[in-house]
């Protein structure tokens, strides 16, 4: 008899092994999963409350589920293998570096063995990857014009559907000062999730509040999540996906990350649904939807593959030299008076999630200008987040927001506050001045901005897509501006280290 072995981030019964009706299921509830990090105690909520929901709905279908509750992975092998000696497991592709060797390695010094087949949490394989762009530098673009020709997704024969890949220039507005984005779905949870909260209060370090938990955790409630979002937030997910706004932490994205990266929704289903809303029905714009689909078949796939390519050097990957740790604002809202940051922490400490925006050109640019190490900023997002796991978040975070190599982005995601200004509604009760770049009072993202320029100019100047801000940067330098602006840098720098900005 085979086994399925069904890892925490692998819960479809959609495809994959669990699709083919197994007899027997093995799931291994390892705590030390939990102490590896100062995880979000809802990301640990999440993880462990879904694999007990799974495990219930799969036993009341008649399949015969295995459940071990311990400290490691070993130790629930060894009760496993004690019981069905000689097993062969069989598991989908981790898609975390490494992690299909140790398995197997973990199963065969038990006497087990292991069949690893393919994820089929992702749409594209690494063949196909490989065929369309070949070595690095990679190029998302040509990747995701490749995926809609193969998918046909979006397309209109040989074309894209309106005629253009995609719209960013429609994507970028902000929302008028009265607007109000739809409320989110609640789920009931049972006793599950309280039994699961209990056990991280107790016994785990964790950062992040535990309280007001409101992730789904099964496939019923995913797809409910999935319904909301298409019916009342897609229309306008597109114009405002790029807005920051200090009272409204999720606007219309659609928050299905955490339910996509554990297998209770698929990709393509959710890509599907975001196009047949589209053509059925009137008033969701094509804008809105091929961004989202830019997103999930674009982006999440694109990332999965950079990974799988760059891994193991990408994790340590610091082209810059970057040195310094994470400042105090990182794990205390409190710890800082700007205004955009403090918002930002502070979603991330209330709900594990902020936004790609806040992601980017908040919490990254914020560490890539102030210095801090890719791997710091990594492990934070890594532990902070609902919807993190090594395969999304090294990528992302060490390539695209830290420009820890450039395997894939060609230039850093460093901004002023000009940019923050435009796209948010911190700026105007902010104790710092967006539009000063000396003083106490100046923003400051204007001086680390410049600074971080003047930095690693020798290395950036010559990329063809920065030679309009090394013009600005000789303005400054001309003018006799840039010392004061250096200088006001390292006092910036002085008082986040010491927790005072």
């Amino acid at each position: 008899m085979t086994t399925v072995w069904v890892l925490g981030d692998q819960l479809s019964r959609r495809r994959g092994p669990l699709a083919d009706d197994p007899d027997r299921v093995l799931l291994v509830e390892a705590r030390a999963f939990a102490e590896r990090r100062r995880y979000h105690p809802q990301k640990l909520a999440l993880v462990f409350t879904a694999m007990r929901r799974l495990r219930d709905e799969l036993r009341a279908d008649g399949v015969d589920v295995v459940y071990e509750r311990c400290e490691t992975f070993g130790e629930g092998l060894d009760a496993y293998f004690d019981t069905h000696p000689g097993d062969e497991l069989v598991v989908q592709r981790p898609p975390a570096h490494g992690a299909a060797d140790r398995l197997r390695d973990l199963v065969e010094s038990r006497g087990g063995s292991l069949r690893v087949v393919r994820n089929r949490n992702f749409l594209t394989t690494r063949e196909q990857f490989d065929g369309w762009l070949g070595d690095p530098p990679f190029e998302h673009e040509t990747f995701y014009r490749a995926v809609r020709r193969e998918t046909g997704y979006l397309m209109d024969g040989d074309d894209p559907e309106g005629g253009e890949w995609n719209y960013d220039d429609r994507n970028r507005e902000t929302p008028p000062d009265d607007y109000e984005s739809p409320p989110l779905p609640a789920f009931e949870y049972g006793d599950h999730l309280a039994d699961v909260q209990e056990w991280v209060r107790e016994d785990v370090e964790t950062w992040g509040d535990l309280q007001g938990f409101n992730w789904p955790v099964t496939r019923a409630q995913a797809e409910r999540a999935l319904d909301d979002f298409v019916e009342n937030r897609l229309p306008d997910f597109g114009p405002y996906q790029d807005a920051l706004l200090a009272d409204d932490w999720h606007l219309d994205h659609s928050l299905l990350s955490s339910a996509l990266n554990i297998g209770l929704l698929d990709p393509d289903e959710v890509v599907e649904r975001a196009i047949a809303a589209y053509r059925e029905r009137d008033g969701v714009p094509l804008h809105s939807v091929e961004g989202f689909v830019r997103q999930v078949l674009g982006w999440r796939e694109f990332m999965r593959h950079v990974y799988d390519r760059e891994m193991p050097g990408l994790a340590s990957a610091n082209q810059l030299g970057a040195e310094r740790d994470l400042p105090p604002l990182y794990w205390d809202p409190d710890a800082t008076e700007m205004a955009c940051l403090s918002s930002s922490v502070g979603h991330v400490y209330d709900r594990g999630y902020a936004h790609h925006i806040e992601r980017l050109m908040l919490l990254s640019n914020f560490a890539l200008t102030y210095g801090a190490t890719p791997q710091a900023l990594n492990e934070w997002f890594y532990g902070g987040f609902v919807d993190a796991y090594h395969w999304v978040v090294t990528p992302n975070v060490v390539g695209m927001g830290a420009f820890g190599t450039d395997a894939f982005t060609s230039k850093p995601y460093a901004s002023s506050a000009n940019y923050v200004n435009r796209m948010s509604d911190h700026c105007g009760g902010c104790r710092y001045d967006p539009d000063a770049t000396t003083g106490e009072r100046a923003c400051p993202f204007n001086s680390l901005y410049w600074d971080f320029l003047a930095e690693h100019e020798d290395r950036l100047r010559s990329n063809h897509r920065m030679g309009l801000v090394y013009s600005h940067l000789d303005d400054k330098r001309d003018a006799g501006d840039l010392a004061a602006i250096r200088k006001r840098a390292r006092a910036v720098r002085d008082a986040a280290a010491s927790g005072d900005l």
